[in-house]
């Protein structure tokens, strides 16, 4: 039973090492979640280490692991990695496949991957953002996960979901290391351009419709912006979701908005009736394009 335990114990380093060399920060941030902590214990329980720190602390972050909280990763500060979480193993053979290789892939439960690329340059948050979410789209990850700071799982420790718990043993998947490469993904140059010539242009319409927006010569322009439930309740739009969110979008970008609060605000609403993930996005898209034109001529109410 001591030999077991022990061995266990050297697979949990193990791994641990190798995750944390192949994504190559200086610090991290550990995330210790528990979501189902009782009253007068903490759901999160954050830690920031060094590479050696961390290793020290395997011990620690196994006893916390066996006592209910699952164990995440991820580098500290503006970093040089994206995470793409929620794949299949179909998905991960084809980002190798189109030169998107992973640093890492962590399996964190059967058949259901994460891989952290590695950018051969630290990323700003804006960019490392718009990065994350562009692969989670182009692969199929989870894009509501998809940002410069998520946290990921950490190999070496169970995944302590309860959907996850072996009914015939009791017992919980372990988190595993497929592949620590640590390599630069072949493709990094020119899909980094490309990101940074889609948040340019983003950046530049909305440049483009807060100089219209202060053009705007109506008192209305100059006041208070409205959440969108308030056009939501608004009689006048007859619950049409579509007007809603246009007449929102020109309101609020005439306000001085930025895209990324309008799409989230569209995108709170039940939007499956659209179709896929892939056509609620074209959707909000089309309706951000439309709001855009409006605002810029000075059209927003």
């Amino acid at each position: 039973m001591e030999a077991r335990s022990t061995a266990r114990a050297d697979r949990t380093i193990r791994a641990v090492e190798l995750q944390v060399a192949a994504m190559g920060s200086d610090i991290f941030e550990i995330g210790l979640f528990k979501p189902d902590a009782p009253i007068g214990e903490v759901v999160m329980l954050p830690r920031v280490w060094d590479r050696h720190a961390l290793m020290r602390s395997v011990p620690w972050l196994r006893h916390q692991n066996l006592g209910g909280r699952n164990i995440y990763i991820r580098p500290k500060g503006e970093h040089s990695l994206s995470l793409v979480d929620d794949l299949s193993a179909d998905s991960i053979a084809r980002m190798i496949q189109t030169g998107f290789a992973p640093a890492v892939v962590v399996e964190t439960s059967s058949g259901n991957f994460q891989a952290w690329l590695k950018h051969p340059e630290r990323l700003s948050k804006e960019i490392g953002t718009a990065a994350s979410r562009d692969l989670a789209e182009q692969f199929g990850g989870d894009t509501k996960a998809a940002d410069w700071r998520h946290f990921g799982r950490l190999a070496g420790f169970t995944n302590r979901k309860a959907k996850y718990r072996s009914v015939e043993s009791g017992l919980y998947p372990f988190v595993k290391v497929i592949d620590a490469n640590g390599g630069i993904y072949a493709e990094a140059d020119s899909f980094l351009s490309r990101v940074r010539a889609a948040v340019e242009q983003r950046q530049r319409a909305e440049e483009r419709v807060r100089n219209a927006a202060s053009g705007c010569i109506t008192a209305k322009a100059n006041g208070a912006m409205k959440p969108i439930e308030a056009f939501r309740a608004d009689p006048r739009y007859g619950g049409d979701g579509s007007r809603i969110d246009l007449a929102y979008a020109i309101h609020a970008f005439s306000r001085g908005a930025s895209q990324d609060q309008v799409e989230a605000a569209i995108g709170s609403r039940d939007l499956s009736h659209k179709g896929t993930e892939r056509r609620q996005k074209d959707y909000i898209a089309r309706t951000i394009r439309k709001a855009l034109d409006t605002a810029e001529r000075g059209c927003a109410r």
